[in-house]
């Protein structure tokens, strides 16, 4: 088996922990867009599977992998008048104000990671731009070599197409490359990039939920240098 030189990430339940960081997003932008009427929030919520009064989300939320503008289609029936490229807009500058919370410490963790010779890499199903603030403000945007969001014209998850654009700016093949991220989406792009997968338990999903489609599930990315270490010591001893 190949070293690992490369890794791709997810951002959002995998870098920063899902729950904690996006739940006052969603319920900021749902209060809002309804001028605070909860009960036109919590429908609109409902819909996009995330609830108002418990701050949760479901499996299947449109907000866990889903683009901003799929997001925003989703709402646009409940939202009338709204136009539909001032909301996206809009969730776009709300995302770039939201507060972060780390699934690990990320300083040292990438420091790590780039001190091992690693290729590092982002691929979000949020904006490109948000994304980079969101590194910046978390003290690692200097650590990544590549950095895509949907708008970024890769594609966005499940579609391998900015997972493969990650592994050929960095000249390295697939099979190079590893995959982390917290939701069936990432791991599916990372499997149809044919690269080994890690899920993450930062996110919604449950280790039954990843396992299928993951070399292997990881409480949270700070257990990723071990894991990659063990790959080049095999690779170095074969």
């Amino acid at each position: 088996m190949r070293a690992i030189r490369g890794l791709v990430f997810d951002k959002d339940g995998t870098l920063f922990d899902f729950r904690a960081t996006w739940s006052a997003w969603t319920r900021a932008l749902l209060l809002e867009l309804t001028s605070g009427d909860r009960d036109r929030a919590a429908a609109i919520g409902r819909v996009i599977g995330y609830g108002l009064n418990t701050g949760d989300f479901a499996p299947d939320s449109h907000v866990i992998a889903h683009t901003p503008a799929e997001i925003a289609d989703v709402m646009m029936p409940l939202l009338p008048g709204v136009d539909r490229s001032a909301l996206i807009a809009r969730m776009s500058s709300l995302a770039g104000e939201t507060a972060l919370v780390s699934a690990t410490d990320l300083p040292p963790l990438f420091a790590a990671l780039k001190q091992a010779g690693l290729y590092v890499g982002l691929a979000t199903n949020d904006f490109a731009e948000p994304a980079q603030e969101h590194l910046r403000r978390a003290g690692v945007l200097q650590y990544f070599d590549f950095v895509s969001g949907f708008d970024s014209g890769f594609g966005a998850k499940p579609d391998p197409g900015p997972l493969l654009a990650f592994a050929a700016s960095g000249g390295l093949d697939p099979d190079q490359v590893v995959m982390v991220g917290d939701s069936v989406h990432d791991l599916v792009a990372g499997r149809a990039a044919g690269m080994r997968t890690v899920g993450v338990l930062t996110g919604i999903a449950g280790p039954e939920d990843l396992a299928p489609y993951a070399d292997i599930v990881l409480p949270h990315i700070g257990h990723l240098p071990d894991w990659v270490a063990s790959f080049r010591d095999t690779a170095q001893s074969a």
